[in-house]
């Protein structure tokens, strides 16, 4: 088995934690076998790669969930690594309708130029789906202040489903749609008690959880108020309340998914997590 790795670039989600860079805002790299795939690519995406070791000329694919700063702003200069440095037509953007031809009052965020430079634009809507290499995508309805905002799954031969939630309420449904993966990456705004509209708190976090039952969930994307509770015992109160593992992601966390799932902090002397699912 050709084993998976999510690097957690950034886990800061929203305006006041991307302003004040709190927790980063650089999204996560995939890496499969020769692949490498970034997702979200908000401010500090290109410095954060570059820091881990994961060059971006080394790019197969960006993808960009919606169009909104904390997710996009450095998809452009990928685009120009993807490519060579405008050398070559190669990888794949696939990034949410309003990120390429703008909506509601939004001016799309990657241009032209840069969509061209592209091997091939994938515009993602609810239900499309892609390919990049040999992994499937599927984008699934958000619901969030982008009206075209998109959740990712995909499936990774001989590794299994995965998901990533970005930026979206819990609404009905949404867990069945989950269901079947290994993991689900949940962007978890806010605490317990705190709902916020287009978001999901840690109670909106549960109910997903519960329903789609995962291998495990890693909770990411933390505005302030969840930072200032400390998202490591919300985690632990949604593996308390679901039975199902749950943790944290922090900036420089990997996770690897082969036979077991592995959940490793950025310091070497963290002990990693070894998970059965």
């Amino acid at each position: 088995m050709e084993p998976l790795t999510l690097h957690f670039l950034g886990t800061g989600g929203g305006r006041h934690t991307m302003c004040t860079q709190r927790r980063k805002t650089a999204g996560i790299r995939l890496e499969h076998g020769k692949t490498q795939i970034h997702i979200d690519p908000g401010p500090g995406a290109l410095v954060h790669s570059i820091y881990a070791g994961l060059t971006p000329m080394k790019l197969d694919g960006v993808i960009v969930t919606h169009c909104h700063p904390d997710h996009y702003t450095d998809a452009e200069v990928l685009v120009e690594a993807m490519t060579g440095g405008t050398t070559k037509k190669r990888g794949v953007l696939a990034a949410a309708k309003s990120v390429l031809r703008g909506g509601d009052d939004l001016d799309p965020s990657i241009s032209r130029y840069h969509q061209r430079l592209a091997g091939r634009v994938e515009e993602l809507v609810p239900d499309s789906k892609f390919k990049i290499d040999e992994i499937d995508f599927k984008a699934l309805r958000a619901v969030h202040g982008d009206g075209d905002a998109v959740i990712i799954r995909f499936d990774v031969p001989g590794v299994g489903s995965l998901a990533y939630t970005s930026d979206t309420e819990a609404y009905p449904g949404l867990g069945d749609s989950l269901k079947g993966c290994r993991l689900i990456a949940l962007g978890t705004m806010w605490p317990r008690g705190s709902p916020l509209i287009g978001h999901m708190c840690t109670d909106d976090a549960l109910r997903v959880i519960e329903e789609a039952k995962p291998g495990c969930a890693v909770t990411t994307h933390f505005g302030l108020k969840i930072l200032n509770m400390d998202p490591d015992e919300e985690a632990k109160w949604l593996e308390e309340q679901s039975g199902i593992p749950v943790v944290a992601a922090v900036d420089g966390m990997t996770v690897t998914l082969g036979e077991a799932i592995t959940v490793r902090g950025p310091r070497k002397l963290d002990e990693p997590r070894v998970i059965q699912a």
